[in-house]
């Protein structure tokens, strides 16, 4: 593989994918290393003070402290899993089925992580204010950079477990070891929501000297309407005014021209761009640089290619798609096949059947049928235990799973603009009713691409940008004697050439609704599964679902409770659907306190439904 001359690292100017140049100065991450450094060290100088915001910025990345999966795990067991569309098998089955627990793993790994993150952003920020040697224009910037990072770790925490321990500046659980959580919800949300004021006012539309991966004037506003959002979620009774505050930044960052969605939904997790005009905030995971090497694995890079591939193709198996989620889109939706590859199923419905990605991964030129049959089946049988037979082609398409590469570059998004036009979509609906027609033309919009119509007439460009780097990995792997892998003269999935009829979300979605038997209002049927077909596999499902009002019509109706059969047999086949036996308990999605936060804060206490 080709290797590049300058790495970016993600979020601090983001690491580097094949092919991109985004960060304008060389040295942004060379920072000398002392045993011992004064407190005040980091603010002598407009460089040290830019130096040390790396640290607050780094956390954005998986570090060995706290498990080294962040990226990856807890985002997926707490963003993914209780909605039921991504699937898991093992001890990782719990998250689709309620049974997590304050002792999980997952839960305290991402509460050490936000924390680490937040305790270092206090630090900064206090000592950033004590300075008089920053220069004030870069100070302010600054100052609006840690704000951000320290708000996109509460709202990751707040969004979890519900009321959590705030931490203000100065404030780090070693000088503050014992916290209380927030009083109430419109306390907690109203820190989040000043610290994001004060970025949005302090930040410019352009990252800092050019510097890709560090926040913006976009990236404040775009959460501080999320904030909002939550906000009118908690605490009902200010509802009306916090979506009318909602309404009004979002239309600042759609005004703005600074965003607009990538012409083609399918190339958003390649190699060939990254911080595209799509792109808000991205964890962006280079190639390495030490392939098919053990060493220093989790602490740059999370182990997604192998999270995400099919088992029987050397991946781990700890996301699975479901077969609900496969068989929710319409006919000509793009995004099904941009999203999963299929095991084979013999009799499968011919609508359900992709014309590329059935038993087959196209962009890794690999097959998943296998002799034992295992995947001729609408679930895959690990260790005697059935998972879907569907595999996230947003994340293993980049890289084999076998010790030939060891890990593959990776875009890991956390808000994309489509993100903000559906929240702006439901603000709409919610201030305006039903039949607001603006709403309805962002949905349109965003089912528009997801049909392939903004790609029309732009098949060249596209190519020219997104296939080079399967060029270049098919030729790697012929390098290595991989049988059948032929150098790709054309994109894995075909971009369309001639537009398409896009059937009318309000008029689609009330048939839906019926079909359904769903209870939310039309417009929220809309939201929900269209946020179900664009985020699958995104770590903002299952918040926005819970947020919005739709995840219990979702698990209610989506995934009937005892339809189907459980079937731990491999030799017999299977039914498609995923069998729930549990009921649904809204309490649980605000996750348990974990219990060692319990026993080290004498202050701490747990959520109701974990008493």
């Amino acid at each position: 593989m080709k290797k590049i001359s300058k790495i970016l690292y993600t979020l601090a100017c983001g690491a580097f994918l094949l092919g991109v140049n985004s960060c304008n100065e060389e040295e942004f991450l060379t920072v000398d290393h002392y045993s011992i450094l004064a407190a005040d060290q980091m603010f002598k100088t407009d460089k040290d003070a830019k130096a040390g915001l790396v640290g607050c910025y780094d956390m954005m990345l998986p570090v060995s402290e706290t498990n080294g999966d962040w990226g990856f795990k807890p985002n997926l067991f707490i963003g993914g899993h209780p909605t039921m569309d991504t699937q898991a098998t093992g001890w990782d089955k719990d998250w689709n089925t309620q049974n997590w627990n304050p002792g999980s793993p997952e839960l305290l790994s991402g509460w050490r992580h936000c924390y680490k993150a937040i305790s270092r952003c206090n630090d900064y920020l206090a000592g950033l204010q004590k300075s008089d040697k920053v220069t004030p224009a870069l100070k302010t910037s600054l100052d609006g950079q840690a704000r951000c990072v320290r708000a996109f770790f509460y709202m990751w925490l707040a969004k979890a477990f519900g009321r959590v321990p705030m931490l203000a500046t100065g404030e780090t659980y070693i000088n503050t070891p014992n916290k209380a959580r927030a009083a109430n919800y419109a306390e907690m949300w109203d820190f989040i929501i000043d610290d994001l004021k004060a970025a949005a006012d302090e930040l410019d539309w352009n990252p800092l000297n050019g510097e890709y991966g560090r926040a913006t004037k976009g990236f404040a506003l775009s959460y501080l309407g999320e904030a909002y959002m939550w906000k009118a979620y908690r605490v009902p009774e200010q509802a009306q005014a916090n979506y009318t505050l909602a309404k009004t930044t979002f239309e600042q960052v759609i005004n703005s021209g600074k965003y607009e969605l990538n012409p083609s939904f399918t190339t958003l997790w390649d190699p060939g761009a990254v911080w595209t005009k799509e792109c808000i905030w991205e964890e962006v995971l280079d190639e390495g640089s030490q392939w098919n090497s053990w060493s220093n694995l989790t602490d740059a890079h999370a182990w997604v290619t192998y999270f995400t591939a099919c088992p029987a193709a050397g991946g781990w198996g700890s996301l699975y798609l479901s077969w609900e989620w496969w068989n929710s889109y319409e006919q000509g939706d793009k995004r099904r096949d941009a999203s999963g590859v299929q095991g084979a199923v013999p009799g499968i419905d011919p609508a359900w059947k992709s014309a590329t990605n059935y038993g087959y991964n196209p962009y890794l030129q690999e097959s998943i049928v296998t002799s034992d049959k295992l995947t001729s089946h609408f679930h895959f049988y690990k260790d005697g235990e059935a998972a879907p037979s569907i595999w996230s082609l947003k994340y293993w398409r980049t890289c084999r799973a076998n010790w030939q590469a060891m890990w593959g570059p990776q875009q890991i998004y956390y808000k994309r603009y489509a993100n903000v036009l559906f929240d702006y979509a439901e603000c709409l609906f919610r201030l305006n009713g039903e039949n607001d027609a603006t709403a309805w033309g962002y949905i349109n919009q965003i089912r528009n691409r997801a049909f392939g119509n903004l790609e029309v007439g732009k098949k060249d460009a596209l190519t020219a940008t997104y296939l080079p780097y399967y060029k270049e990995i098919a030729s790697y792997y012929i390098s290595k004697g991989n049988a059948g892998v032929k150098v790709p003269d054309t994109y894995p999935l075909p971009f369309n050439e001639a537009t398409v009829t896009v059937p009318d979300a309000k008029t689609y979605y009330t048939q839906v609704k019926a079909a359904k038997s769903f209870s939310s209002p039309v417009w929220l049927v809309a939201l929900g599964m269209e946020r179900r077909k664009e985020f699958n596999a995104e770590w903002c499902l299952a918040q926005d679902l819970i947020r919005s009002g739709f995840m219990e019509d979702h698990i209610t109706h989506n995934y009937p409770k005892e339809q189907g059969y459980p079937n731990t047999n491999p030799l017999v086949q299977d039914a498609w659907q995923t069998y729930r036996k549990f009921d649904y308990v809204p309490a649980k999605m605000d996750m348990p306190i974990p219990t060692e936060e319990l026993l080290k804060n004498k202050l701490a206490d747990q959520n109701e439904a974990y008493k």
